[in-house]
């Protein structure tokens, strides 16, 4: 049986409002998820990057709430 393991990445947009994706991993394959939108898709390569392209494109949050 596959082990899932869950992360995430979050934005704020510029209204101070706070964007998560998720990312689901099954083996090789993982599921992106928005909280904001309802936005998924899969992906195999690099989830991180598309999960911040989205919430940049789609949010416009670009501003990490880990960074200093």
């Amino acid at each position: 049986m596959p082990q899932t393991n869950r992360s995430k990445v979050s934005r704020w947009d510029q209204h101070g409002r706070l964007h998560t994706v998720h990312v689901r991993r099954s083996g090789v394959q993982r599921t992106l998820s928005c909280d904001t939108c309802g936005w998924h898709r899969g992906a195999q390569f690099l989830p991180w990057l598309k999960a911040e392209e989205h919430l940049a494109e789609a949010h416009q949050a670009t501003v990490d709430p880990t960074a200093a």
